[in-house]
């Protein structure tokens, strides 16, 4: 049986690396999904998620700026996952700006745009309510790149990504 190595270090690649990979590319293809149908089919697809006019509108109003940053968020995420996948050393970075542009994304909406006030709800059963599921979701969010920026600096210092 022929082992996967790594170039750098001659050790064999962990399972755990295939594992976390696999589980990254499916976490940030969902968020490529989100964009590309948030993008395409805008308040139809937003709407169709939950969420309120209002919320709706924020996202059409949104500068070009920020949704480069959202883009560069999902997308970094997405090649990140691949470059992990492919043991690539650029796997950390391209995580790193991916988790920055997220960062940006939460001071903007919370901090510069008042974003929150708006984000804060979501519809249920057609009446708009306080929804603490938008924060659980940012932290959740937050955590998964911080985990798998953590794990491609530590694959990447054991010499397992080249």
């Amino acid at each position: 049986m022929v082992s996967i190595m790594s170039a750098s270090s001659g050790a064999k690649t962990p399972w755990h690396l295939w594992v976390v990979g696999v589980i990254a590319v499916l976490w940030n293809g969902y968020g490529g999904y989100d964009y590309v149908l948030s993008m395409t089919q805008g308040a139809t697809y937003m709407a169709a998620v939950g969420m309120t006019p209002d919320q709706v509108a924020y996202y059409a109003a949104m500068p070009v700026w920020m949704t480069a940053v959202w883009a560069t968020g999902v997308w970094g995420g997405v090649l990140g996952s691949i470059l992990l996948l492919l043991r690539n050393k650029l796997a950390f970075p391209v995580f790193a700006v991916s988790f920055a542009a997220f960062l940006v994304s939460l001071v903007y909406t919370y901090g510069l745009s008042g974003g929150g006030e708006v984000m804060g709800y979501m519809m249920q059963d057609g009446v708009k309510v306080a929804s603490s599921m938008i924060i659980i979701m940012n932290v959740v969010i937050a955590a998964g790149c911080a985990f798998f920026t953590w794990y491609a600096w530590m694959m990447a210092k054991r010499g397992l990504l080249r």
